[in-house]
């Protein structure tokens, strides 16, 4: 289909096209098709301009696809991996949360590249949606227990004899009590059946293991047992670990940041400047500065309205469309070399239900705008600083809305202070191999598949939301927890927070050294 006879019919339909989809659209042999997109385009959203940037983020707009005629749909497959959606929506409706998104909208030339995305969804979630999601979410940790060399003779649960033998079953933990004799008891469920399993008091290692098991995670037990009870041996947790840590060939620097709340009276605006300043070089005796080549910023962007009580009388902008834009100003002001990977947090103006969207663009329009800006969803995982020969390192991703929950629930956690020591709350859930285990530590949406579950066992994991921070490892996966650059209101004062300011985290992918620089200036009265 000519460009000519594109232009017109859109003209007709009252729509015009950006020069990046009338070539994809002209380069389509199928015009009966392109014509019937354009169509329907009108019905799907109200903008008139139509960019590629709209295909990948409203995703409404992948439905004009599933309204093809099948025929249609097969000679488009090329068409739709251009714009960035995955052919898996021509399937049936039944699946529409497989969709793989391809978030390369905002992508300036980066070697980093998104490796996961969050599905889009409409509607309520019934009951069917969550049967779905926890079966997913068993299947998925079963496949990654059961290789354990420790789970000898492992059955399922309905396949437990009447007679007492060595047993290894994998479960899902649906509710732990202490007996009277101070024993610890589980119920454990798989998608055959239930059972008890006891942890005896008298083995002292193992009753600490079993102490720290959350509600709803899914383990290994091996033991002696029938089809009554279980008197558990040991535990098997899914676990992360690597065997390696990675190195670059190539000497550059990644800087981690979150929890800027711009848009507060509290935020630190003169500490901020120091570290623009820092990032164009205008610091002295700063070389490595021209080596930054990514800063990730995992939520908490800005400070949002109405997170907590009276937040009014915190916030010196009270519009969430000008937070945004006043925070696009200060990236516009770094360097344009500098790839910036920004995600989402409670504060930033999108559902509180995980896994959390993009931004809404209607009111952080002005990030979309940027080209070194690459936005995610929360949770996200990114590769970056790959080479030819090198892979880059797979970096992890998650603001931390669960750490609360664990930090006062799970006793070695609570005994050793998380809550200012977020690394221990991060290696508990590299653990579990999941970011919310629980039901209750998290508000979240039951897709097919669960998007909490860390499948993959990222080089790196980042987090904020505690503003503490802190650089560890956990089975050579590297974890960081990023500081706040606002000051401590009322409201985190009365939670028992002793946030961190200012301080950055900045990672040699060469040599993997780790250092923390340090941007707290003394703040003007506000």
């Amino acid at each position: 289909m000519n460009t000519e006879e594109i232009l017109k019919f859109c003209r007709e339909n009252g729509l015009l096209l950006d020069s990046e989809i009338l070539k994809l659209f002209s380069e389509t042999t199928d015009a009966d098709s392109i014509k019937m997109i354009i169509e329907k385009i009108k019905n799907y959203t109200p903008q008139r301009i139509i960019t590629k940037e709209i295909f990948s983020q409203n995703k409404d707009l992948e439905r004009i696809f599933l309204t093809l005629p099948n025929e249609n749909q097969k000679s488009l497959e090329k068409l739709k991996i251009k714009l960035g959606l995955s052919i898996e929506i021509s399937r049936e409706k039944e699946e529409p949360q497989k969709i793989e998104i391809v978030l390369d909208r905002n992508q300036p030339e980066t070697n980093a590249r998104i490796l996961s995305s969050i599905p889009s969804f409409t509607g309520k979630p019934e009951v069917g949606n969550f049967v779905k999601y926890y079966r997913s979410r068993f299947n998925e940790m079963r496949n990654l227990i059961q290789a354990n060399p420790r789970l000898n003779g492992l059955v399922s649960i309905n396949k437990l004899s009447g007679k007492k033998q060595g047993v290894s079953i994998i479960g899902m933990v649906s509710s732990k009590a202490t007996t009277k004799n101070g024993n610890i008891i589980l119920d454990v469920e798989d998608l055959t059946g239930r059972t008890k399993a006891l942890i005896n008091s008298n083995k002292p290692e193992l009753y600490k293991e079993a102490e720290d098991i959350a509600l709803d995670s899914v383990i290994g037990l091996r033991g002696m047992g029938d089809d009554q009870i279980i008197f558990v041996n040991d535990i098997i947790f899914p676990d992360s670990m690597l065997h390696e840590r990675k190195r670059s060939d190539k000497e550059e620097y990644a800087l981690f940041l979150g929890d800027l709340h711009f848009g507060s009276k509290l935020f630190r605006e003169k500490s901020f400047n120091k570290f623009i300043d820092y990032i164009n070089g205008k610091l002295p005796d700063t070389p490595e500065v021209e080596k930054i080549k990514t800063i990730f910023l995992v939520g908490d962007i800005i400070a949002g309205i109405g997170n907590y009580p009276t937040q009014e009388k915190d916030l010196k902008i009270i519009d969430l469309e000008e937070q945004f834009s006043g925070f696009s100003e200060l990236i516009k002001k770094m360097r344009k070399d500098i790839t910036f990977i920004i995600s989402p947090g409670n504060h930033d103006g999108v559902r509180l239900m995980e896994p959390q969207p993009l931004f809404d663009e209607k009111y952080a329009w002005n990030l979309y705008d940027l080209k070194n800006v690459i936005l995610t969803g929360n949770p996200a995982s990114v590769n970056i600083g790959s080479t030819k020969n090198f892979s880059g390192f797979d970096v992890l991703t998650y603001h931390g809305f669960s750490f609360y929950h664990y930090a006062n629930t799970v006793p070695k956690l609570m005994t050793g202070g998380a809550l200012n020591a977020p690394e221990k709350i991060m290696a508990y859930l590299l653990k579990n191999r999941h970011l919310a285990p629980t039901h209750s530590s998290v508000q979240y949406f039951p897709f097919n598949e669960d998007y909490l579950l860390i499948k993959k066992i990222p080089d790196i994991f980042v987090s904020g939301h505690t503003h503490k921070s802190a650089v560890s490892y956990y089975n050579n996966v590297l974890m960081i927890s990023t500081a706040t650059w606002e000051s401590m209101t009322v409201y985190q004062e009365k939670m028992g927070n002793k946030p961190d300011y200012c301080k950055v985290p900045m990672m040699n992918l060469k040599t993997r050294e780790i250092k923390i620089l340090d941007f707290e200036e003394k703040e003007d009265e506000k």
